[in-house]
C-alpha cells in the first residue's frame, strides 16, 4: 500500500526527471523517530570512545555523562533519533509493480538520460518529416513503368524552395480543384490523396500531343520512361506563367494535365 508521503515523493521524482533531465535525484528512506535499538549496529559509549573500546552489538546508541565511563543507567536523549532503516527492507526490482517500476526508472539517471534522448530524437524526426523529407507510397499505375503500385518513396521538400522546377522532374503535389471534382468532390478519399506526375513543360512552353508523340516548343521529345505512345490528341497549349504541365508516364492510364 502506497502512503501519501511516498506518493508525494514519487511525484516529485517524476517532475524533476521530466523538467531537469541532467540533474540527479538521490532516493533515500526517511528515518524513524523511535527510541528503539539500532539494528545490527554497535553501541559506543563516550567513555569507551576515549579508551578505544566498543561494547557488544544490539544495545542502544547513547553517550554517558560519566567521565569515568560508568553507566548511569539512563538515556540522556529519550525519544531521540536512534534508529534508521537499513537496506534489509528494500524491495528488489522484481518485487515492484509496473507503476512503481516506471517511477523508479524515471527517478534513475539512466531513465532521465533516456527521456532526454527520446525527446530530442522525436523532435528531430518531426522536423525532418514536416520540413525536409516525407515518406510516400505509390497507390496506382499512372507512373508505370517508373513506379509500380506499392513502391515507397522519400520525397524531399527543400529543392522547390531554392530553385525553379525543370522539365522531366517527378513531383508530388496536392490535386487541383478540377481533379477533385472529377473523382467525386473535395470530400472523397481520392481527392485528399497527393498526386505524383512528371513535369513535361514549364511556364511559357508550347505543348502538343499528336500521333502518340509529345512535342514541346515544336520539338518531338524522346521519352524512354513512358509505357507506350499516347492514344489521344492534345493541344497545342501554352503553359501559363507560374505553372507547369504534368503527365503520367503511363500516358493512357493517367488522370493528368491533358485532362484537367
Amino acid at each position: 500500500m502506497v502512503t501519501a508521503s511516498k506518493a508525494l515523493k514519487w511525484a516529485t521524482f517524476v517532475v524533476v526527471a521530466l523538467t531537469s533531465p541532467t540533474s540527479e535525484v538521490m532516493a533515500f528512506s526517511a528515518p524513524r523517530h523511535q527510541n528503539t535499538p539500532l539494528r545490527g549496529a554497535n553501541s559506543i559509549r563516550r567513555g569507551n570512545i576515549r579508551s578505544g573500546q566498543t561494547t557488544t552489538p544490539g544495545r542502544r546508541l547513547w553517550m554517558s555523562n560519566n567521565r569515568d565511563g560508568g553507566n548511569d543507567g539512563g538515556d540522556p536523549n529519550p525519544g531521540g533519533m536512534n534508529q534508521w532503516d537499513d537496506d534489509d527492507n528494500e524491495r528488489s526490482w522484481d518485487d515492484l509493480n509496473f507503476f512503481e517500476q516506471v517511477q523508479e526508472w524515471f527517478a534513475s539517471p539512466e531513465g532521465k538520460e533516456d527521456v532526454q534522448t527520446y525527446t530530442v530524437s522525436l523532435g528531430v524526426a518531426l522536423l525532418l518529416r514536416f520540413l525536409i523529407i516525407e515518406p510516400r507510397y505509390i497507390p496506382s499505375l499512372s507512373m508505370y513503368p517508373t513506379f509500380e503500385v506499392g513502391d515507397q518513396l522519400a520525397v524531399e521538400k527543400v529543392t522547390k524552395r531554392i530553385r525553379p522546377f525543370s522539365r522531366r522532374e517527378v513531383v508530388v503535389f496536392n490535386p487541383p480543384a478540377t481533379f477533385r471534382e472529377m473523382v467525386g468532390g473535395p470530400t472523397s478519399q481520392k481527392a485528399k490523396e497527393a498526386l505524383i506526375k512528371r513535369i513535361i513543360a514549364i511556364e511559357g512552353d508550347k505543348v502538343e500531343v499528336m500521333g502518340g508523340k509529345l512535342f514541346v516548343n515544336g520539338a518531338e521529345q524522346d521519352e524512354p520512361f513512358t509505357a507506350e505512345d499516347a492514344d489521344y490528341e492534345f493541344g497545342p497549349v501554352v503553359v501559363p506563367s507560374g505553372e507547369v504541365l504534368v503527365l503520367g508516364d503511363n500516358r493512357n492510364h493517367s488522370l493528368d494535365g491533358h485532362i484537367w
